[in-house]
């Protein structure tokens, strides 16, 4: 939580292609939308828990379905389980698409908290804030089409400890599951989003050479 996943993932969409599937941003459409899918995962999120498995898996299976992820996709938190990294095997079996290349992004659990806890999204276009890093030139509102800025009610401190503390329990051991078949990439999650991006860019360019996962 907080390593700028989403920004990232957005970011290789953007400049190699394929769509980017967020699991948050799914659950968020389907409540917008009122599906029993998405009711059921909103009431987890406020908690600041992690979705049921099989709430996951069913969103993301009905997702990767669609023809535009025929060729590939980038996956934006998810898998957060072993159960869900096992189930998403099978999905990549099925559609005939090779193993996923892993990325692990790190961050110190007090940098996360101060990302977190100053994130704003604007209630229009979704562009991303920081009140603390990257504020928007006028308090509260976009930069790009003047839409209100909120924070995420799973942006508040105590949501914030609740899903680290998830995260150790549930998804840490995803990371060794993909590191014991040698699909993980470390990335240094610390610097400043443009400095991420080069280092994230030049681990899929190496994967590509070779001819891993991509």
């Amino acid at each position: 939580p907080g390593a700028g996943k989403g920004t990232q993932a957005k970011k290789v969409a953007a400049l190699y292609g394929g769509p980017h599937l967020s699991p948050g941003d799914m659950f968020r459409d389907h409540f917008r939308r009122g599906t029993e899918l998405g009711v059921r995962a909103k009431a987890f999120m406020d908690r600041g828990e992690l979705v049921p498995d099989e709430i996951v898996v069913a969103m993301i299976e009905q997702r990767i379905a669609a023809r535009d992820c025929a060729q590939g996709f980038i996956l934006d938190g998810f898998p957060r389980t072993v159960a869900q990294a096992e189930a998403l095997d099978q999905m990549l079996g099925r559609a005939g698409l090779p193993e996923p290349l892993v990325v692990h992004v790190k961050l110190d659990a007090s940098l996360i908290l101060r990302r977190l806890t100053g994130r704003r999204v604007c209630k229009v276009g979704g562009e991303i804030y920081n009140i603390y890093d990257r504020p928007p030139k006028t308090p509260n509102r976009c930069d790009h089409d003047s839409g209100e800025l909120v924070q995420r009610d799973d942006d508040r401190e105590e949501v914030i400890k609740e899903r680290l503390a998830a995260y150790e329990e549930h998804t840490q051991p995803v990371v060794a599951y993909y590191r014991r078949r040698g699909l993980v990439q470390d990335l240094d999650g610390s610097g400043a989003p443009e400095e991420v991006t080069r280092a994230l860019f030049a681990v899929i360019d190496r994967e590509e050479g070779r001819g891993g996962h991509l």
